[in-house]
């Protein structure tokens, strides 16, 4: 919320259930936080209300909510009480069925391991600007993808450690005519793992996952991760990824982009050296000029 959604000026939508209301018995887990739910997103600067108990409230609560969204291009919340709704009963299980699904495994050996510049100015080269969105982890790799070109299918994601992988997902389900591909970091995809089952059940062929491992967290002081002893491959297999690749060879990259459409998403591993170019620029384009830019580009508008 507040290094994603604040920071790029997405007008996201927030119902959070209040468990642990004060007045309310629950477990001790929700005690505090539910006397402090409210004040948490004040302090994020994320103006809510109580969502309408009485179905004659919504609409109007949802047009304020809409207003606020369209001028401030920030998120707005709605706080729902125990009891707020009825039960609802659940009708069919959303989730696919990958049971078939064969994954298509390679592994690319040989030669010096590449640094991340010279994989990200490969990966330029075969993603033409019309149809491809890249979506750079935060960190070095944007900073990098931007010092190697500027482009308006570029996205540079700031903060929100993790997220690349979900918000590539998100557009890649919402544009199934774009060609999305994550360029994601070693520690990022440590910390949102559970990313992987995700990607892997509803992802696409237009879904590529590639990860960029240097077992460092470069941008903080090249603290060690433990990637050496993770098989994130195998990983991404086991979550239902169509394609996984893995090895050392740069060459992984267009066997990945070029391979014929595997009925899924594709997930590439590749090793690369640490460290990063000298004097690394950071992006002189806003956050909210990267979402606008994109957006035009795509030719998904955007209300002012």
């Amino acid at each position: 919320i507040t290094s994603l959604a604040w920071v790029f000026q997405i007008p996201l939508l927030i119902i959070t259930t209040h468990r642990g209301a004060p007045g309310v018995k629950d477990e001790p887990q929700h005690e505090l936080m539910g006397s402090i739910t409210g004040n948490l997103l004040d302090l994020m600067q994320v103006p809510w209300q109580y969502f309408p108990a009485l179905a004659a409230g919504i609409e109007p609560a949802l047009g304020e909510a809409a207003e606020h969204l369209r001028r401030q291009q920030r998120p707005y919340g709605f706080i729902m009480q125990k009891g707020t709704v009825r039960d609802h009963a659940l009708r069919s299980n959303p989730v696919p069925d990958l049971s078939g699904r064969q994954c298509r495994r390679r592994e690319f050996t040989g030669g010096d391991l590449a640094s991340r510049s010279q994989v990200l100015e490969q990966i330029i080269r075969l993603t033409p600007v019309a149809g491809t969105v890249l979506i750079a982890t935060t960190g070095y790799t944007g900073r990098e993808l931007y010092a190697c070109a500027d482009r308006p299918n570029h996205f540079y994601m700031v903060g929100s450690m993790g997220c690349a992988s979900s918000f590539g997902l998100g557009l890649a389900l919402a544009r199934p005519d774009l060609r999305v591909i994550v360029l994601d970091g070693d520690g990022a995809a440590l910390m949102r793992m559970g990313n992987f089952a995700t990607l892997g059940s509803y992802g696409g062929a237009n879904l590529v996952h590639l990860l960029l491992d240097n077992e460092v967290h470069d941008s903080t002081g090249a603290q060690a991760t433990v990637t050496r002893n993770v098989r994130f491959a195998d990983i991404a297999a086991a979550c239902g990824y169509a394609a996984s690749y893995s090895g050392t060879d740069p060459e992984l990259i267009p066997a990945l982009l070029d391979l014929p459409d595997p009925g899924g998403p594709r997930f590439g591993h590749l090793k690369i050296r640490s460290g990063t170019l000298k004097d690394l620029p950071r992006p002189e384009i806003s956050p909210p000029a990267v979402v606008r830019r994109l957006m035009r580009h795509i030719g998904a508008g955007f209300r002012e």
